[in-house]
């Protein structure tokens, strides 16, 4: 039965594995409270969130479920078929949000949307606009490119937020009777069930997890394992593009549009935590492994080529041309978030960490109106933007709009992937003021925090309720991260005699109300190189400070463009602070030179072998921003990896 609204959770989250499951780790609670990422989760509640409903009535959208209903005349809206999806991520987004600002505009706002998503649905469950207006109402009959799936996906994950936050059964009502829907029609040969397919993009795999976890309906987990293990049959033509060349137990690496390779993967790790399915569990690891070393970008950003949104091969990591979709950042967090409660591992956090400060948070405007969908890292002088969806410039919708909303609905829930618990005590994977609580010994553990991360690397927490009883406090020590300090009021650990393995600092004791422990992590500015096998970048450097990619913009260097300048290595970097600057940044100074382009020839740009190398020129003192910062000002060049005297 659905819950009332008197068990509303409202520190639960998107991932909320259920008391049998096998994950090393469960997600505790946690709230932002300032800081870096309270700035820009303010930014996502009062300006990304509300001007989401005229965004999606503009685009059509909302105007498609009133046809739907039989509210509205006129014809449908828009060129693609999983237009519903924007509407259920924003859905989402705003659901996390109540859990903070229960009443309000806001509230009114979600109640009127679901109410439309209530009225377009038919009778048996089914859900689409775009098949029920314009299909004929066929349906499931273009699985590759329908969306349908995909579209139940979403709205799942939307009414499991909306029942976490506000305890109300409405939206979870209709997500069930499309599940159940969806449960008589798909299934195995033999089954019993009319039709054996699978999505072209997943989705509803992971949606399914979690409604299985939030109604206690196995059906619902079965039939996620039947969508997850029917990939890679051939059901869809055999294409890598959306993940049917080989089953996902076989695969040796990650392949094909990489949105649709992460979803699968995360709902995966949900599975393999739920099933205790260890064949399942080491096919994720295996795959992470393999997608971080060979097929990740310095800024998290996944996806090398625009064709089809896809991985390329091992070490094809390209610039100018590097996809980098923002929806691929927000599934790689998802699913590490995923594997670090599966393993417990800290090098998961790592990379949610590269991935938000950087692939992830420059898909979003400072003001919070604008968005990339793809995220490269170059942008040449005197570049001509091909416009739309795939524009280097920031745009205020698309036509394929799954990026901004999903931006929203990650920003809206992120204080559920910062910690976690288990059966030693409390993990901090990612530092930001605020507070962080789990329970152990049946009594409740709550640790403050204050920090200016990533600007500086202090970050003091205090103890300000505990059990009578010893518990670990474990603490990741970024990837990054070349010194640092602790001081846990008894003693003062470094790099050298800390109690770090497997990159958890980890401080076990019986603490009392008022213990404090101080950690600092050097955020020394430095140069990174890339493994040799990167031809895209191989001979060049790129700037890094703490866990902030950054990159060059036209606008700090002007008389010249940034095809020209060479960094030097052999000088010194230095940090200033900028408040006037992008909302307030720290800025890395490097020094290195233009070079004299000589000319070889107007036809003909190469030249001999050995030739005599490019003199340098005029020395110019370079100023390097934050990358998820990039294209806030005027349109110009942009580079994250410069070449190296």
């Amino acid at each position: 039965m659905p819950r009332t609204r008197s068990d509303a959770r409202p520190g639960t989250g998107p991932v909320h594995p259920t008391p049998g499951a096998r994950g090393a780790l469960r997600p505790a609670s946690a709230t932002i409270g300032g800081g870096f990422w309270h700035t820009r989760r303010e930014v996502n509640a009062r300006t990304s969130i509300p001007q989401g409903p005229d965004l999606l009535e503009s685009a059509g959208n909302l105007h498609n479920l009133r046809l739907a209903a039989g509210t509205a005349e006129g014809v449908f809206q828009g060129a693609y078929p999983f237009l519903d999806t924007d509407v259920y991520k924003w859905l989402e987004a705003a659901a996390w949000r109540l859990a903070g600002e229960p009443t309000g505009a806001l509230a009114a706002e979600v109640d009127r949307i679901i109410a439309l998503v209530a009225a377009a649905q038919q009778p048996d469950g089914y859900l689409n606009t775009w098949f029920q207006l314009r299909g004929n109402g066929e349906r499931y009959q273009d699985l590759r490119w329908g969306h349908e799936l995909y579209c139940a996906g979403h709205l799942i994950q939307a009414a499991v937020a909306h029942h976490r936050t506000t305890g109300r059964p409405e939206l979870l009502d209709v997500a069930r009777r499309f599940a159940d829907h969806i449960d008589t029609v798909f299934g195995v040969p033999d089954s019993g069930k009319p039709l054996d397919g699978i999505d072209g993009h997943p989705e509803i795999e992971t949606a399914l997890v979690e409604l299985y976890r939030e109604t206690g309906e196995r059906r619902y987990l079965d039939l996620a394992g039947y969508f997850v293990d029917r990939h890679g049959h051939g059901l869809l033509g055999g294409e890598a593009y959306c993940q049917d060349r080989v089953p996902l137990r076989e695969a040796t690496t990650v392949e094909g549009h990489a949105v649709r390779q992460l979803y699968l993967l995360a709902a995966a790790a949900d599975l393999a935590s739920e099933t205790a399915d260890a064949e399942l569990r080491s096919a994720t690891e295996r795959l992470w492994q393999a997608m971080v070393a060979t097929k990740t970008h310095l800024t998290g950003g996944l996806g090398a080529h625009h064709d089809e949104e896809d991985f390329g091969d091992p070490y094809e990591l390209p610039n100018e041309r590097a996809y980098c979709e923002t929806c691929a950042a927000i599934a790689s967090v998802q699913w590490s978030w995923r594997m670090a409660l599966l393993t417990g591992e800290a090098r998961y956090g790592d990379l949610i960490e590269r991935t938000l400060y950087n692939g992830f948070l420059a898909g979003v405007s400072l003001d919070g109106e604008r968005w990339l969908y793809v995220n490269p890292l170059q942008v040449r002088d005197g570049h001509t933007d091909p416009g739309g969806d795939q524009s280097a410039r920031r745009t205020r919708w698309f036509r394929c709009a799954c990026c901004p909303p999903n931006v929203m609905r990650l920003l809206a829930s992120l204080e559920h992937y910062l910690a976690s618990t288990g059966p030693d005590g409390l993990q901090i994977h990612q530092y930001a003021t605020g507070e962080y609580r789990a329970e152990r010994a049946g009594a409740p553990v709550v640790v403050r925090a204050e920090t200016d991360y990533p600007w500086h690397g202090t970050v003091a927490l205090t103890v300000e309720q505990t059990p009578d009883a010893p518990w670990t406090l474990s603490l990741r020590i970024p990837q990054w991260c070349g010194s640092f300090r602790v001081h846990d009021g008894e003693r003062t650990y470094d790099g050298t005699n800390a109690p770090v393995r497997d990159g958890w600092l980890r401080l076990e004791r019986t603490w009392t109300p008022g213990d404090r422990v101080i950690l600092e992590l050097a955020l020394d500015a430095r140069l990174t190189a890339a493994d040799p096998r990167v031809d895209a970048v191989r001979g060049c450097a790129a700037i890094e400070r703490g866990p902030l990619v950054y990159c060059l913009e036209q606008a700090d260097h002007p008389g010249g463009g940034l095809d020209d300048i060479v960094l030097d290595t052999a000088r010194p970097l230095a940090v200033k602070q900028r408040p006037e600057l992008l909302g307030g940044v720290t800025t890395v100074l490097a020094a290195g030179h233009r070079r004299e382009l000589p000319d070889y020839g107007s036809w003909w740009p190469y030249r001999p072998a050995g030739h005599t190398a490019t003199p340098a020129g005029d020395p110019v003192e370079l100023t390097a921003i934050p990358y998820y910062a990039w294209a806030n000002r005027e349109d110009g060049a942009m580079r994250v990896w410069l070449p190296t005297s």
